[in-house]
């Protein structure tokens, strides 16, 4: 059996971790995506350094355990257009739903919150559906 699925749970359990100690610590909920918006549109100005250091915990922590393991597979596509493409879409749909997955999965499913969970089972349909047209349609991935 592959162990594959583990680092899956490595990371739910990471970023779950992180959203509870979010919580307890601000008594805000953590949202990526609201984090980056209230840095970019000026709104997250009384709270700039815990923005700031809880994105870079985002981009240093993956490199920093990486080197404590030999190998990680991600199956990550080499094609540069379409991971900009794919950023860029992800961004988009983050905005149009007015949170990223950390905010609406992580968060807005454990408080039991209708439009966490409605946003949620849209965008993993959405992810899907985006995956079955690339991979099956356009031979892309």
């Amino acid at each position: 059996m592959q162990q594959d699925w583990i680092w899956g749970l490595i990371g739910g359990l990471m970023i779950g971790g992180a959203g509870a100690l979010f919580l307890l610590l601000n008594g805000r909920i953590m949202g990526a995506s609201g984090i980056i918006g209230g840095l970019a549109d000026g709104s997250g100005r009384g709270n700039w350094a815990e923005r700031v250091a809880f994105l870079a915990g985002l981009v240093l922590v993956p490199p920093l355990l990486a080197g404590l393991v030999d190998e990680i597979d991600t199956h990550l596509t080499d094609n540069l257009w379409l991971l900009v493409a794919a950023g860029l879409l992800v961004g988009f749909g983050t905005r149009l739903a007015n949170g990223c997955t950390s905010g609406h999965g992580v968060c807005g499913i454990s408080r039991l919150s209708w439009r966490g969970i409605a946003a949620t089972l849209v965008y993993l349909l959405a992810g899907g559906l985006t995956v079955a047209a690339f991979r099956y349609l356009m031979g892309a991935i």
